[in-house]
């Protein structure tokens, strides 16, 4: 009976506990509202003769890609285990290029076995979002701790997160090492020679459409 009648006493001041603390806390200014990135990875089972693609293929490939909208940011690779369609690997790195991609050295691991007379294509795509927003859990006109409110960080985060180019750069990020010192001066170098608006000159090329 002891044991019985003392667990809501401890249960009680936690449950009062968590009713004080009423939604997300920000005790911070590094917001606790961060972007998430998910993967999916969707596959095409192609079919070789010979080590290269089968008559009507790279065409299947192709419609597939431009189904899928496929872009910057996306990568694609082929998943072939036998290792001797070499031929074939060339072709979808082909169809790729089209799309202004290159085609990725590794593929990721795939659920389903890769049937022997085919290769599979992987294409991996990243979404980025910012789960839990907007949040209004909690009323910062209330909060006498001085926190920011629930919803902070929801605004700047998910406008990032809608639009960084490749999801993975809020990851891994880019590398630096390869900038080109001349490109990079390029813009800066037309823009200090470029003659002052003030005296008639114009740093954007005007367009005549059809003479009006």
């Amino acid at each position: 009976m002891k044991m019985k009648t003392s667990l809501p006493l401890l249960v009680l001041p936690a449950v009062l506990l968590a009713g004080c603390a009423g939604g997300t806390q920000n005790r911070g200014l590094e917001s606790v509202h961060q972007p998430v990135i998910s993967r999916s990875d969707y596959l095409l089972d192609l079919s070789t003769v010979g080590g290269q693609l089968a008559a009507g293929e790279s065409r299947r490939l192709a419609g597939w890609f431009g189904s899928m909208r496929l872009g910057y940011g996306d990568h694609v690779a082929v998943d072939d285990p036998a290792g001797d369609a070499l031929t074939a690997r060339e072709q979808v790195s082909t169809v790729v290029a089209s799309y202004g991609l290159l085609l990725s050295d590794e593929a990721p691991i795939t659920a389903a076995t890769v049937s022997p007379g085919t290769v599979r294509v992987v294409v991996s795509r990243m979404r980025a979002g910012v789960p839990g927003c907007p949040d209004w859990s909690r009323n910062s006109s209330r909060d006498f701790d001085q926190h920011t409110s629930s919803n902070f960080g929801c605004a700047s985060n998910s406008n990032l997160a809608a639009m960084v180019a490749s999801p993975n750069d809020l990851v891994r990020g880019q590398s630096s090492g390869n900038y080109d010192a001349a490109t990079g001066y390029r813009a800066i170098d037309a823009y200090r020679k470029a003659t002052p608006t003030g005296g008639g000159g114009n740093t954007v090329k005007t367009e005549n459409a059809g003479g009006k």
